[in-house]
């Protein structure tokens, strides 16, 4: 038989011992209803707004009107207007806009004289779903623009008559999932192993009492993160040359761009989950609260990344947020090279951004970790 009374001795004084451990009170508390509100609004398959340059050879009053079709949409927006075909192609390596239309010099002449014309869009096929979203609104926003056209029309010579849309998908043409999905894997894996190791590494040290007999020494706190966090780089190296070996051999994932350029910026990704690890080690008290941590800031890093939904289809606030996850840009880096073939120049914006949160992330680390040692 059960006793009562012995039962509720042990559940009060379980229920003493988590008011203690604020932190764990916190994170089972919070956590769920902060999640909650997070994925609610940051997982969304609607792709709205996305990004356009526009090529306007024709220079009419007819290109004009396709273009506010455009515009006037809710799936796409004029960011911003180009002087040649190329440079919408430019466009797109560099990131700045996911589809690009290219109406042609002929494009009012054939129209006006009753003849079907076209106009072109590249579209952006590193993000497959992206892609067949932006290829699908594309063409019916045409379409639709077309059959307005024609009710207009009153010399209406030939069936066909119109604009016709053509779409060409580039980096990623055949839209198989696993070229997008392959980089982004890699990522994740580089930074959840990583900060997950990284988090325990100190606050092992702290549960086995062996962090005041560090403290005794000469050793300074710098060299004491750096002494940690040697181990986890080769680890960590070790993870980045496998996960890209298998994934040429198992997925056919071809690397494009410069494989030293993809190293080297995956050391800088590597070095900002490192401090990232340490930052939760040095604020946790038992390895339990680091795992959960850990979990807190992976579990959102996951779906803000980018890395399954599109960050375009975000809430402002919820895409605002995305800008402070360095998985974020390093997504965009890993796809620039390995899908695009694009090098630094293109790359630029985000691995800018990605230094500018490494620098911060180093300084807030370093920093606590003075203090937890003072």
């Amino acid at each position: 038989m059960i006793n009562i009374n012995r039962t509720l001795t042990i559940a009060k004084k379980e229920v003493i011992h988590i008011k203690r451990d604020r932190a764990s009170l916190v994170i089972a508390l919070i956590l769920p209803i902060f999640l909650l509100l997070l994925f609610g609004f940051a997982v969304s398959s609607d792709v709205d707004n996305l990004k356009l340059s526009v090529y306007d050879g024709s220079k009419s009053i007819e290109s004009r009107e396709l273009i506010n079709s455009l515009n006037n949409s809710t799936y796409l927006k004029v960011y911003e207007y180009v002087n040649t075909p190329d440079a919408v192609e430019k466009s797109l390596d560099y990131g700045r806009t996911k589809i690009g239309v290219i109406i042609p010099d002929y494009f009012t002449t054939r129209l006006r004289r009753g003849e079907p014309t076209d106009v072109q869009f590249l579209i952006d096929g590193s993000d497959p779903y992206i892609a067949k979203t932006a290829s699908s609104y594309s063409a019916l926003i045409v379409n639709h623009h077309s059959q307005e056209l024609q009710k207009n029309v009153i010399k209406q010579k030939e069936k066909g008559q119109g604009i016709k849309p053509y779409n060409l998908l580039l980096y990623n043409p055949t839209l198989e999932s696993s070229k997008f999905n392959i980089p982004g894997i890699i990522g994740l894996i580089l930074q959840n192993i990583t900060i997950m190791l990284t988090a325990f590494s100190i606050v092992r040290e702290k549960e086995k009492g062996t962090m005041e007999q560090l403290i005794m020494t000469p050793i300074t706190p710098l060299e004491l993160v750096i002494g940690k966090i040697i181990p986890y780089v080769f680890i960590a190296f070790f993870e980045l040359d496998m996960t890209l070996i298998l994934g040429k051999i198992i997925f056919g994932v071809d690397i494009k761009g410069s494989l030293i350029l993809l190293i080297t910026l995956g050391t800088i990704f590597l070095t900002s989950s490192l401090a990232i690890g340490i930052f939760i080690s040095t604020i946790s008290n038992t390895q339990l609260e680091a795992m959960h941590l850990s979990l807190a800031y992976l579990l959102p890093s996951v779906i803000l990344s980018g890395f399954v939904f599109p960050r375009e289809a975000m809430p402002k606030i919820i895409y605002f947020i995305s800008c402070f996850i360095p998985l974020t840009y390093f997504n965009e880096i890993l796809r620039g090279i390995i899908l695009k073939g694009v090098g630094f120049k293109e790359l630029f914006q985000p691995i800018a951004a990605l230094m500018g949160l490494i620098i911060v992330i180093i300084i807030v680390s370093i920093k606590k970790f003075k203090k937890t040692l003072d």
